[in-house]
């Protein structure tokens, strides 16, 4: 046991801050005035022109020579701006952009050289642009100037409810009067102190210095007043100050951040760099509608929600760590983290200091019959006066529960298993380990039949039975559904035990002992919702869940037995919680402490109410397909070519919580028929949007509130030039002129058609007479081929019968030559008349006429060819066309085959025909 306190962290609950970096607005660091209009957007003097925020975009309009904005003042309907030897006002356009007008150019002349505006100021009808040498004062109602010029320059000028001020430097403080200077105090200390700020007050002025603090003014006299922190102001060099609409004030130092001051002078917040702050120096410093204070830094633009529910202690220094346990025990705040164990006074402004000993992690801070009990790494404390006694170190120690009919013994879960610590002698003290069940018990719940549920991440849940005697398991059940789940949980919620994990939230049904899910619980992690199945139930009787973008916390209803749901808008990406450790803890009926990576914040539920903020159509933009973006008009309704139909709007609710984000949910009525799904985007395009009438709707949620009023805006897509009235027009009458000329044509090919079809019929006709023709001629070629076949028939049967003729004759010839032997002169008188039977000329007369009739020209042919033929030879070539072998036609020629066969061979030689060609084959083919 250990009393000594080595170390300590400084501890105040700051506002939440939201830094906006140059990489973020896209402008220059430095921001030298802050300024607001009527629909909450914010203007910003910066380095590089006149910076506008809208609550979602930036939008950078650089001064018209390039050179930085010193001043921006919101008046009316204009924005006026001071920069380098210029001043003027810059307008709202139709397309919700901004357009500068030059006042200083009416009086270019009477401008100085290197003159610059660093300060604007409105008092009724008339503006003041003051320089460092001069004040120019300009009648809204006249449009004429009035110029005051301090004989040493002017250092800066106020405005209060009544008048305008202004100090000179070794002279003092003047008041503008009927537009000349009046000397309002020459006071040493005036003189020689550089005024940051004049306030006034009941019975005169208050004047804050930038290095001597607070002085009061009341006529000649000129006081000190003294705060909390004199020695700080006078150490850091006040730059800026603004007076809050709660009478405090704050005040922007070069050095040291900012101060916020009670109008008593007590110090209420000190927030720099290391608390929070993006930069020490602060140069201008601006409170808007909802009493945020915006600060132009000398490096990035922060605006912290003063008025915020929501308070955040943040451990730039490490010392303390991610907070895992917080809870109060008399009057002392106690948080648990991966560091170990820290306490503070509550509600104190003091420092954390650690409690020695508890070094390592913390687990879960539990407070019971006066004791606190805290569950570690190492084991089990017990923390009485801020000294921690370690009770239990066999294990890790994860949780507490209490155990019905037993209130002297207090049930643990440990890394392996569960275990039992006692109360003796008014000490507590570890009594036993329960036999039969060793798995991490983080999350457990005990019944009054002595049921342990245990929730395991990796084996799912586990129903004990334990002895009366809490010493071992009698009966051991694992249960296959609900699955297990990672980072999933289990607790006890009006009497019921509860489990939750990505599938959704089930709920014990104590007759069955199965679990069921709950329909209500569940629809949390509906959506893609689910981070966490982190269950938590509060003193008051409250279970608080954690998803994606929503805490919710359910109580039970006083009208009937159905939970009631609350939902506070803030995303896990904002409250820097580690997933499955989440913590929250009552501090009080309405005050919880969320406990986060680096640090916590604290939350009061009842002052979660939201003024009704406004939606609103930022910016329209359109464009061509591959060209350049162009901005509409948001005042009117818009009408656009048929190729300008791809169309962005932006839209924005002018909120600045760092913790609460608007949704939005859209229609495109004539494109669409249902409302979109809520979502933070602040922007949607559409492309490609037939021709066509649409107007699109725009409705926003804050703090899941829907905001009363819809932002609309209706357009018209026009049909392309083809599609117009005027081209359907033009469109009929080419119709009808090609429908005129495509009869006309028709008519034209039909008649031509048709007489093309007459033609075709004649020419059918002329070609069926010459097949008809064509039939005859080949009838009559078939009736001329039979007659020659008949005719060579003919020929063919007359020669053959010469032929046999003349053989009938040789043959009795010879018998009768043998027979003429014993001479006989009338024998001899029968072959004389059968040799004149048989001569060659008479046969060959009759066979020429008959081969003539068959065959004409054949022998002119042959004798043309080879004039060298005699008639024998010519004869011989008849009667080889008729494709006679040599024996027929030795009977013919009266000769012997021999003598055939050497006319034939003579035949070659006068034809002079080659050895390969055949004579027949050659006579044949003439």
């Amino acid at each position: 046991m250990f009393v000594f306190l080595y170390c300590s962290v400084y501890s105040q609950e700051l506002p939440p801050i939201i830094k906006y970096p140059p990489s973020v607005y896209g402008a220059g660091n430095q921001s030298w005035m802050i300024s607001q209009d009527q629909k909450h957007s914010l203007f910003f003097a910066n380095n590089e022109g006149l910076l506008e925020f809208n609550g979602t975009n930036w939008e950078l309009y650089p001064s018209p020579n390039e050179t930085i904005i010193r001043s921006v003042k919101v008046i009316d309907d204009k924005v006026y701006t001071g920069f380098y030897m210029n001043f003027g006002f810059w307008t709202r356009q139709p397309n919700g952009k901004l357009k500068y007008t030059s006042l200083s150019d009416s009086i270019k002349n009477k401008i100085l050289d290197d003159e610059q505006f660093w300060n604007i100021l409105k008092y009724d009808q008339w503006i003041l642009f003051q320089s460092l040498n001069r004040i120019y004062i300009y009648d809204t109602k006249t449009k004429k100037f009035q110029i005051i010029a301090p004989k040493n320059g002017v250092v800066k000028s106020f405005r209060t409810n009544t008048s305008i001020y202004f100090q000179t430097m070794k002279e003092g403080l003047f008041e503008i009067e009927s537009g000349k200077k009046v000397l309002i105090s020459d006071n040493p200390i005036l003189k020689n102190n550089t005024i940051v700020n004049i306030f006034s007050v009941d019975e005169g002025l208050l004047i804050q210095t930038q290095l001597s603090g607070f002085y009061k003014l009341i006529g000649d006299s000129l006081t000190k007043v003294h705060t909390e922190i004199d020695n700080e102001l006078e150490a850091s060099f006040v730059y800026s100050s603004q007076l809050l609409s709660d009478g405090s004030f704050a005040l922007g130092t070069v050095s040291d951040g900012i101060f916020i001051i009670s109008k008593e002078g007590k110090l209420k917040y000190h927030i720099s760099q290391n608390k929070g702050l993006s930069n020490n120096t602060a140069l201008s410093l601006f409170e808007d509608d909802d009493k945020n204070l915006w600060v132009g830094l000398d490096n990035g633009i922060n605006c912290i929600n003063l008025q915020s529910p929501i308070h955040s202690f943040t451990d730039d220094t490490g010392i303390l760590g991610t907070v895992y346990a917080s809870a109060t025990h008399n009057g002392i705040l106690y948080i648990g983290t991966n560091q170990g164990l820290f306490y503070k006074k509550y509600q104190s402004t003091e420092e954390f200091k650690f409690i020695s000993g508890t070094k390592g992690q913390v687990w879960s801070l539990f407070t019971y019959d006066g004791t606190l009990f805290c569950g570690h790494d190492s084991g089990t404390f017990v923390i009485e006066n801020n000294i921690a006694k370690k009770i239990f170190s066999a294990s890790g120690t994860w949780k507490f529960e209490t155990i019905a009919s037993h209130s002297n013994l207090l049930m643990q879960g440990n890394y392996y298993g569960i275990s039992i610590l006692e109360k003796l002698n008014n000490q507590w003290g570890f009594r036993n380990k329960i036999i039969g069940f060793d798995y991490s018990s983080r999350y457990f719940e005990i019944t009054k039949n002595l049921e342990i549920y245990v929730s395991h991440e990796y084996k799912g849940i586990f129903r004990l039975q334990l002895d009366n005697e809490l010493t071992k398991v009698k009966t051991f059940f694992a249960y296959a559904s609900p699955k297990k789940g990672k980072n999933a949980s289990l607790i006890k919620f009006n009497n019921s035990i509860y489990y939750a994990y990505k599938g959704g939230i089930f709920k014990l049904n104590n007759a069955t002992k199965q679990f069921e899910k709950d329909k209500l619980l569940s629809s949390v992690f509906e959506k893609d919702e689910y981070t966490s199945g982190k269950l938590i139930v509060d003193n008051s009787n409250r279970i608080w869940l954690f998803s994606k973008n929503y805490i919710h916390y359910f109580s039970a209803s006083k009208l009937g037995s159905e939970l009631k749901q609350n939902v506070i808008p803030i995303p896990a990406s904002l409250t820097n919680s580690m997933l499955g450790f989440e913590n929250i803890t009552q501090l009080s009926k309405s005050d919880y402490l969320i406990g986060t990576t680096d640090g916590y914040y604290t939350l009061n539920i009842d002052d979660l109410s939201f003024k009704n903020y406004v939606v609103s159509i930022a910016a329209i933009t359109t464009n061509k397909l591959n060209e350049r973006i162009a901005n509409e008009s948001i005042l009117e309704e818009g009408s656009f070519k048929s190729d300008e139909n791809n169309i962005t709007f932006n839209y924005t609710v002018p909120e600045y919580n760092k913790y609460i984000n608007s949704e939005y949910q859209y229609l495109l009525e004539g494109f669409q028929d249902d409302w979109s799904e809520w979502s933070v985007k602040p922007a949607v395009n559409f492309k490609n949007l037939p021709p066509g009438n649409y107007t699109f709707k725009v409705r926003a949620k804050f703090a899941n509130k829907v905001l009363e009023n819809t932002a609309t805006y209706s357009f018209t897509i026009l049909k392309p030039w083809y599609l117009t009235n005027v081209a359907y027009f033009i469109y009929l009458l080419l119709a009808l002129i090609v429908a005129y000329f495509i009869n006309k044509a028709y008519r034209n090919y039909y008649h031509k058609q048709k007489e093309k079809l007459i033609e075709e019929n004649n020419l059918l006709l002329e070609i069926k007479e010459l097949e008809n023709e064509q039939q005859l001629m080949k009838l009559r070629n078939e009736q001329l081929t039979q007659d020659v076949d008949s005719k060579n028939r003919e020929l063919a049967v007359s020669t053959m019968s010469l032929n046999s003729k003349n053989e009938l004759l040789a043959f009795i010839k010879e018998d009768l030559k043998k027979t003429s032997e014993d001479g006989d002169k009338n024998i001899k008188s029968v072959i004389t008349t059968i040799n004149k039977n048989i001569t060659e000329d008479d046969s060959w007369n009759v066979f020429k006429e008959a081969f003539d009739n068959a065959d004409k020209d054949f022998l002119k042919r042959i004798k043309q060819l080879h004039p060298l033929l005699t008639p024998n030879d010519l004869r011989l070539c008849a009667y080889l066309r008729l494709n006679l072998s040599s024996k027929e036609i030795a009977p013919l020629l009266n000769i012997s085959v021999r003598s055939v066969e050497i006319k034939r061979y003579r035949l070659r030689k006068k034809m002079d025909l080659q050895h390969e060609q055949g004579l027949v084959e050659y006579i044949l083919a003439v």
